[in-house]
């Protein structure tokens, strides 16, 4: 059975528009939300009453974020620099090191690209590339706020670090208060709790209640989803390789997990994850079609050399991936990719 919106006991439109907000909800804002409903003085009497229970995520690790206070812009350019975990702006950053990228290039407007280059020992054209890639990607997340009416994000939202132990990716959350337990209902308890109290407050109790388990719905579909990213695209995350991503679309996901396409959408639409070489990209990156990651290729050599014509690119692409493009589809390619001819940036 598919986990959708509307499911036995939330079916109301009240509580489907409850879960999609907390479905899209950032993680800061779930995190604040948690420690409201558990300081709510009714969740302290369903307790001690045994309608609600802990009990430990026993799956889940935990990690430091790192860039804290900064995001990635969601309308981010940069994101082939982000995923490539063996370009040149990884190890540039790796070259620099977190505390000076930081301090240097993060969180300080002052210095100059010679300045900067100095600081960091690297040339002031390396520390160009850096602060325009920073320009391009990295938002201050602070910025962001919390708001009764849902607005576009101009940040994802941060959801956990993955690294690699023993040659496989492993996940660790950054928000303790949403992953360290799982809330568990006790449904006869709460049938007589409930049965017993006046009207207004049954109704109020029976509101915190669903809510939990909404987040609770929320926080173990996260998890199965973001498992099975790190199962499909392990190759990719060990290797730091873009090229090793498999197809995987959210339709093929949903049917696999068997939770709704709409659900997941939500999901996954505004989060992001740190990858093994330290920079965050949206989960996004996850799930790319086949003509998403053939486009991506393609931009690739068509920027890499601009001198190429299509026949060029055509055998390269041949040669190097495996693919037989038509002129039409290179014609096509270069119009969706807003490239004019010979790899050159359409005006």
């Amino acid at each position: 059975m598919r986990l959708g919106l509307g499911t036995k006991g939330s079916a109301t439109v009240h509580g489907q528009m409850k879960l999609a907000r907390l479905l899209e909800m950032p993680e800061r804002e779930v995190s604040v939300r948690v420690r409201e409903l558990e300081a709510d003085p009714f969740f302290a009497r369903l307790r001690a009453a045994g309608v609600v229970s802990f009990a430990p995520f026993s799956e889940a690790r935990f990690a430091a974020r790192r860039f804290g206070g900064w995001g990635v812009r969601t309308s981010s350019e940069g994101l082939g620099d982000l995923i490539d975990g063996q370009g040149d702006v990884v190890r540039l950053i790796q070259r620099v090191g977190q505390e000076r990228f930081e301090e240097f290039f993060l969180n300080d407007e002052k210095h100059s690209d010679e300045g900067r280059a100095q600081a960091c020992g690297i040339s002031s054209k390396e520390a160009g590339r850096l602060r325009e890639f920073v320009d391009r990607v990295y938002i201050r997340a602070e910025f962001e706020s919390p708001s009764a009416e849902p607005a576009p994000a101009k940040v994802f939202s941060a959801v956990a670090g993955i690294s690699v132990e023993d040659g496989k990716p492993i996940l660790g959350f950054f928000h303790r208060e949403i992953w360290s337990k799982r809330y568990g209902i006790d449904a006869r308890r709460r049938e007589e709790v409930l049965r017993g109290l006046a009207p207004k407050e049954a109704r109020k109790a029976d509101a915190l209640l669903r809510e939990l388990d909404f987040l609770d719905r929320r926080k173990t579909t996260l998890y199965r989803v973001l498992e099975a990213f790190l199962e499909t695209q392990a190759d990719f995350l060990v290797s730091g390789d873009p090229d090793k991503r498999r197809p995987l679309t959210q339709k093929s996901l949903s049917d696999r997990l068997e939770v709704s396409p709409s659900v997941l959408n939500r999901l996954i639409s505004n989060k992001s994850v740190k990858l093994p070489w330290g920079l965050e990209a949206p989960l996004s990156v996850f799930v790319p079609s086949r003509k998403a990651m053939m486009l991506g290729r393609f931009q690739e050599l068509a920027l890499g050399d601009p001198g190429l014509g299509d026949e060029r690119l055509r055998e390269k692409m041949s040669a190097l991936h495996g693919v037989a493009l038509s002129r039409r589809s290179i014609a096509q390619y270069r119009k969706e990719l807003g490239l004019g001819g010979r790899g050159r940036r359409a005006a």
